[in-house]
């Protein structure tokens, strides 16, 4: 089971269990006075810890460790774009990289639009 289908699934595990209580949070905010009116956000403020536990902080630390990755780009090193492509660095400049993917063929680059490095263990393989 992938990242991606554990996710999906814990989040729908989440809106069942939502969908579940809400009949009973109306029936006991109903019977209670004031101070239950914060018993009944107790599920929807756990559903938003969930959601930020298990999709926005990871993807956070993913994007942060993809900057981190580009800042640290430099010449010689070998890439895999976006677009699938294989190169290595000729130049580096502020927006954009020169990367030649063949002998001979230049290409300019958004550093944005690279992936991985070819050189680490793990290559992208999106």
């Amino acid at each position: 089971m992938n990242i991606s289908t554990l996710r999906k699934t814990i989040s729908q595990a989440a809106v069942v269990i939502s969908v579940a209580l809400l009949p009973a949070n109306t029936a006991f905010a109903e019977a209670g006075g004031a101070s239950d009116g914060l018993m009944s956000l107790a599920p929807l403020l756990l559903i938003m810890v969930i959601f930020w536990v298990l999709l926005i902080r990871p993807q956070q630390k993913k994007m942060k460790a993809h900057a981190e990755m580009l800042k640290g780009i430099k010449k010689g090193d070998k890439i895999v774009t976006g677009g699938g492509f294989l190169g290595q660095v000729i130049d580096v400049k502020e927006q954009h990289l020169v990367v030649e993917i063949a002998e001979g063929v230049r290409v300019k680059v958004k550093q944005d639009t690279i992936l991985d490095l070819q050189n680490n263990e793990k290559v992208a393989t999106k």
